[in-house]
């Protein structure tokens, strides 16, 4: 199976979320003369789908994408679909983070409501396509806490935890995060795929 991103921190997510079951997993990294596919697509749903189809057809491999985002209502929604290049196409995180705490400068803490969202897509090389979601509730900080995760880890903020998923550790968010949620479906239709007789898999793909 390939997961179709090349986002390292995203990548260890996935290979953490994925460790149950019996496959090899690849990446994008592992392909490296592959084009980056344009997210052109209006919903989350949309852009999940171009790139699992693109990872899958040019592989010939089971795929599986995401397209994940950050939701915060001060902003009507913003910076959604546009997260990963919300401060540009450089994709830089910090970046990211401080124009988000740029626009809510001043906000208070009970008007700085966020929810990050993930979709996930998987493809097959017989036309097959799943959708999973899941979302999380939290708040926006007023600046950056923590060292671990990657996007705007360091500034959403759960409440009840009192922590930022860039202070929950690896163990906490891979357990509450919405990549998380969205995961637990995915592996259900990942479960089902490898006892599919319509799926052929390649030796690297095999349960060992």
């Amino acid at each position: 199976m390939v997961i179709a991103s090349r986002n390292q921190g995203k990548i260890a997510e996935f290979h953490e979320l994925l460790q149950e079951l019996e496959l090899h997993v690849f990446s994008l990294t592992d392909f490296p003369g592959l084009p980056e596919v344009a997210e052109t697509g209006a919903t989350f749903q949309e852009n999940a789908l171009l790139k699992a189809r693109a990872a899958t057809g040019a592989t010939g491999l089971v795929a599986v994408a995401d397209d994940s985002g950050l939701d915060v209502d001060y902003l009507k929604g913003a910076p959604g679909i546009y997260s990963s290049r919300y401060a540009g196409s450089d994709h830089d995180d910090a970046a990211n983070n401080r124009k988000l705490l740029a626009a809510l400068d001043g906000v208070p803490a009970s008007r700085r409501s966020a929810r990050f969202r993930c979709v996930i897509a998987i493809t097959t090389p017989d036309g097959g396509e799943y959708l999973s979601e899941g979302v999380c509730e939290g708040r926006i900080t007023t600046a950056p806490r923590g060292d671990d995760g990657f996007g705007y880890d360091p500034v959403f903020l759960i409440p009840s935890l009192g922590l930022t998923f860039a202070e929950l550790g690896a163990l906490v968010k891979n357990r509450i995060s919405h990549r998380a949620e969205a995961m637990t479906n995915a592996r259900e239709i990942l479960t089902y795929l490898l006892k599919s007789p319509s799926i052929t898999y390649t030796s690297d793909l095999s349960r060992e």
